[in-house]
């Protein structure tokens, strides 16, 4: 199964539309810098990370994987809570870049960060749409659940910390092209879920219990989903026999009128 690429939102022409767009703090908080995140998603990630723990600091996650990635805002938020630089470099060549950074235009990784703070671990952002630079990330332009894939994100993150090159983190806020038949849009937020699942079960980190009986965190997964009952049965199926903790959330940055909420996956227990 592959999916196509996750797609900028079309430009509408409706008056409700661009009075929605007019009102939205969010959408006013994106384009009120020329640094600032590339999308409106960005929020959620940050509302959920500071309401829910932290969990892309808290206790050093030292590797992450953002599935359908592009145009990129999810991994500049990763990227800031790693200790690299807020801004999205959308132009090299008008932010002074050096010739470092350009290359990873060509995938390769940026290796001199705008900001020289402390920096740390490994972000890996996949699409099927190529993503522009993001100091700290390294961009894979490719369907990741294609034969080979799994490798090849393992080892761009493998690291001294991290030799196996297991993901701590693996984020999907990826969605289908809405048909307007609730049925059928249904069915293909499963058909993510599944494939999400299938690829983060054979990259996250799994949680252990050591001789003391202290629990290592182990991976989390935070998946986006439209609600229905199928869905629920995927949760019950799937997630709650192998996370230690599943949590539904519907951020306050999510539309009221959406169906989206998300499942944040605390302690991957590798039962699958």
């Amino acid at each position: 199964m592959s999916f196509r690429p996750t797609l900028p939102l079309r430009k509408k022409s409706s008056t409700a539309w661009l009075a929605r767009q007019s009102r939205d703090p969010f959408v006013k908080a994106r384009l009120s810098s020329p640094s600032s995140y590339r999308s409106r998603a960005a929020y959620k990630l940050i509302e959920l990370n500071n309401k829910w723990g932290c969990f892309l600091s808290r206790h050093s996650p030292r590797s992450v994987v953002d599935l359908g990635a592009a145009p990129g805002g999810w991994s500049q938020v990763v990227a800031e809570n790693f200790g690299w630089t807020l801004e999205a470099v959308d132009n090299a060549e008008d932010f002074g870049l050096r010739e470092e950074t350009k290359v990873q235009k060509r995938g390769s990784w940026s290796t001199e960060p705008m900001n020289k703070t402390t920096r740390r671990g490994k972000i890996v952002a996949l699409d099927l749409l190529p993503i522009m630079p993001i100091p700290g990330v390294q961009t894979l332009q490719m369907d990741f659940l294609a034969p080979g894939s799994a490798r090849i994100v393992r080892d761009a993150l493998k690291s001294p910390r991290n030799p196996e090159g297991t993901a701590d983190i693996v984020l999907s806020d990826m969605a289908a092209n809405f048909s307007g038949s609730k049925i059928r849009d249904s069915q293909m937020s499963l058909d993510i879920c599944h494939a999400v699942f299938d690829f983060a079960k054979g990259a996250l980190t799994v949680r252990t219990v050591d001789e003391r009986g202290k629990a290592s965190c182990g991976g989390i997964l935070l998946l986006k989903h439209f609600a229905h009952p199928l869905l629920q049965e995927f949760r019950k199926e799937h997630l709650e026999p192998n996370f230690h903790l599943v949590h539904y959330i519907k951020p306050e940055s999510s539309r009221a009128d959406s169906a989206e909420g998300y499942w944040l996956c605390r302690g991957w227990l590798g039962r699958t």
